[in-house]
């Protein structure tokens, strides 16, 4: 769902293999760039903001940071490219970080992926000072 009065569309799909959970996300009609994508701990785009969605994802209470270099949120996902024709791809494999249905720990399921409109520094707390929330969707299964 478009957030923030952005006009952004786009899909991601986790999928479990191996005991490791992919996620593919694909967007488009956003402004060329860096755009950074995180998963928040509620499942709820509903306000025109998507603040609805809460914070950052991060069951085990670790510093804001970039995904593979702890310490970092297990919804610090980081950064999509976007091109100058406002489509933008993202590919991430998590091992052990995520699930779908297992722990509360490491479950995806009802919690939100958010597209921010600026780019994660990976340092700024609690965020990465990516900006507002463009783009919001709910983590259920199909």
């Amino acid at each position: 769902m478009s957030k923030s009065g952005s006009s952004v569309v786009g899909i991601a799909v986790f999928t479990a293999d191996d005991n490791a959970i992919t996620l593919v996300i694909e967007i488009e009609d956003v402004s060329p760039g860096l755009h950074a994508v995180h998963i928040h701990k509620t499942g709820d785009c509903c306000s025109d903001d998507a603040k609805s969605a809460g914070g950052h994802w991060n069951p085990t209470n670790e510093p804001h940071g970039k995904w593979g270099v702890p310490p970092f949120h297990s919804g610090d996902i980081g950064n999509i490219n976007v091109g100058s024709d406002g489509v933008g791809r993202l590919e991430l494999t998590a091992k052990d970080r995520w699930s779908i249905g297992g722990s509360p720990e490491t479950n995806i399921l009802g919690k939100a992926i958010i597209v921010h409109a600026g780019e994660d520094d990976f340092t700024s707390q609690p965020s990465g000072a990516a900006g507002k929330r463009v783009g919001c969707g709910v983590i259920a299964l199909e």
